[in-house]
């Protein structure tokens, strides 16, 4: 999928990616990358809002399970069950989420199960970069229904 179509499609299903100006660097279903400015997301110390980074980072990880089931043929809905976010640096200016397939534990044994049973678990990570160092980590369980 392109960047611009992929960036519509979130800003149409998740409005919020929308609110918070969120773009697309990449998007596929090896590695997505999402970008989001400091404007909308600031707090009262004129760094990235807690909150705001959090969600880019789980939209990044939710992207890129999204855009795997889709390229294998599923159209499951994904919704996050849990997750940690850790927080590295302070941002005060535009960031980056990433999340890559190697950072998703147990593919095969997520589409298997989701095959099977019509619903799968599975972790995956991604990671939060400003200024070419990373800012923060999160980690979430996500669960398909079929």
């Amino acid at each position: 999928m392109l960047s611009g179509e992929f960036k519509q499609y979130l800003h149409e299903h998740i409005p919020l990616s929308k609110a918070m100006a969120v773009s697309v660097v990449t998007a596929g279903p090896e590695e997505v990358v999402l970008r989001a400015p400091l404007g909308p997301n600031i707090n009262h110390r004129e760094t990235v809002f807690g909150g705001s980074a959090s969600a880019v980072a789980t939209l990044a990880a939710w992207s890129l399970l999204h855009l795997r089931l889709r390229a294998k043929g599923f159209t499951s809905r994904l919704v996050i069950q849990r997750n940690t976010m850790d927080y590295d640096l302070p941002i005060d200016g535009v960031f980056t989420a990433r999340a890559s397939v190697d950072q998703v534990s147990d593919w095969s044994r997520f589409v298997r199960m989701l095959s099977r049973r019509g619903k799968g678990r599975v972790a995956v990570a991604s990671v939060l970069e400003y200024n070419g160092q990373v800012a923060g980590r999160f980690s979430g369980e996500f669960v398909a229904f079929g």
